[in-house]
């Protein structure tokens, strides 16, 4: 991919000979090559790239469940696990494994929760999912998938980030990077938060590490102004702000032809962005447009905040030409420390504030046709443990630990196989049966399925090339259609 740094020091020797040579025409000339330079490096950003090769997916929708959503509750159903619910966990499947709060020999533990196969492929689905059974046939569980890390913050930047340690791209920002932006007044790369708590990662896991920062993730609000800062303040008017990033740009624009750094350009490229987004942003974030049938159907409330509203507006965004959109949404860390994080009633009561918006994304993008060029992901950061959390062994309430080692993620449209499971675990849920998926390969896959081959979209960073997966990764053909 483009080096703009690095072009703009390859430009130096010529710059160097014509201000040395003191002639009108030198001076002509410079003045015409750093102007290409600025013109080419500001569109460069974020115009919008071919990739690869044609990948059937043409944007993302990323829906996190921060703190890790127990999937023997949800998606693994485990009979076995459910005739030994109370029995001590097997030594064999203990030795030698260390957990984030469970100690001694811990009490097996099955779901509470009925399961049923649904859809054309005969998909086990819980009781907390009544709407998801509905849409069964357009998603793809991946029961196989495990990590290294099995505290919160370092397992979801490995995910978005590839690296457990902060400073490394997004995936977001690898997506943007890659393909470019459809649409010039809207960020290519958006952020919605509910439930009020930030990511465990903190804004890594939608930062742009080291690449130019106009490739980090925009946080929005849907409730109060979208963006933060975007209004005017108090005393300026649309035409004094044009003036004055007027002003601002042919200062970055002096200093980038000083130096040549890709973040001044950056700079003016975000001020930019962000003139533009005064008039774009409002309009697209206005749920109240929709008809009252979209809203029920999300369970969405104009003016409020919540996971429902901000799945409406990933499809109003993503309709609306935004190329990677990512919602958190805290609340999955069920341990069982209280009511709130029982698996019995805890777990089912915050389903139903994911089930029905996720349920009516997905049929309300497959109704636009939008469906088969959108990769909808869907996860926490790893897995909960089979058996009691140690804290809570001796409470009333009923939760499980964090647990690597195997866990469940779907994934629909986009180029992604409906109605499909992937990999297996073993009867009690502690190891996988049948192809192990890591981070990694999940990653290459979500590439590969826009278009990349992930061991060719790299950027160069301290004397290397990087890229999302590191120097891991295999895609996992049987899950594309």
């Amino acid at each position: 991919m483009d080096q703009p740094l690095h072009e703009h020091f390859a430009l130096q020797t010529r710059r160097a000979f014509l201000n040395g040579a003191g002639l009108s025409l030198g001076a002509v000339a410079l003045a015409d090559i750093q102007g290409k330079l600025k013109a080419s490096e500001q569109d460069r950003f974020l115009s919008p790239k071919q990739p690869h090769f044609p990948g059937k997916a043409k944007r993302v929708i990323y829906l996190h469940m921060t703190g890790s959503p127990p999937n023997l509750d949800l998606f693994d159903y485990k009979p076995k696990l459910i005739e030994l619910d109370g029995q001590e966990a097997p030594a064999s499947v203990l030795q030698g494994k260390e957990f984030a709060f469970t100690t001694g020999t811990p009490k097996l533990l099955g779901t509470k929760h009925e399961f049923e196969r649904v859809g054309k492929g005969g998909l086990y689905l819980s009781d907390c999912l009544p709407r998801l059974k509905t849409v069964a046939d357009e998603m793809c569980l991946v029961h196989s998938v495990y990590t290294e890390q099995f505290n919160h913050a370092p397992a979801e930047l490995l995910v978005y980030t590839g690296s457990p340690r902060s400073g490394r791209p997004s995936f977001g920002s690898w997506v943007t990077y890659g393909l470019g932006s459809e649409n010039e007044n809207l960020p290519s790369f958006v952020v919605l938060i509910s439930s009020g708590v930030q990511p465990n990662g903190g804004k890594s896991s939608f930062g742009s590490g080291f690449l130019p920062s106009v490739y980090q993730g925009v946080q929005c609000r849907s409730q109060g102004d979208p963006v933060l800062f975007v209004s005017n303040p108090p005393g300026m008017d649309r035409e004094l702000r044009r003036k004055s990033l007027d002003t601002l740009n042919e200062l970055n624009a002096m200093q980038a032809s000083n130096f040549g750094h890709p973040e001044t350009m950056t700079r003016i490229s975000q001020y930019e962005l962000a003139y533009r987004m005064q008039t774009s942003v409002p309009e697209v974030m206005d749920i109240s447009k929709e008809t009252q049938e979209t809203l029920d159907a999300y369970g969405a409330k104009p003016g409020a905040a919540s996971l429902a509203n901000n799945c409406l507006l990933a499809r109003r965004l993503v309709e609306s030409g935004v190329r990677y959109v990512q919602l958190f949404d805290w609340g999955w860390d069920f341990h069982g420390t209280g009511p709130g994080e029982d698996i019995r009633d805890g777990l089912t009561k915050k389903c139903e504030t994911m089930d029905r918006p996720v349920a009516a994304l997905i049929q309300d993008l497959k109704n636009r046709g939008m469906l088969d060029e959108t990769l909808i992901i869907w996860g926490g950061e790893f897995g909960r443990t089979p058996f009691r959390e140690g804290r809570t062994a001796n409470g009333a309430s009923l939760g499980r630990d964090h647990y690597p080692d195997c866990f469940t993620m779907w994934m629909a449209g986009g180029g992604i196989k409906g109605g499909f499971e992937y990999g297996q675990t073993d009867e009690l849920g502690f190891s996988i049966a049948e192809n192990p998926v890591h981070i990694h390969d999940l990653q290459a896959t979500w590439m590969y399925a826009l278009g990349f081959d992930h061991t060719k979209l790299t950027y160069r960073f301290q004397g290397r090339d990087y890229r999302l997966t590191d120097v891991h990764g295999n895609v996992l053909f049987p899950i594309l259609s």
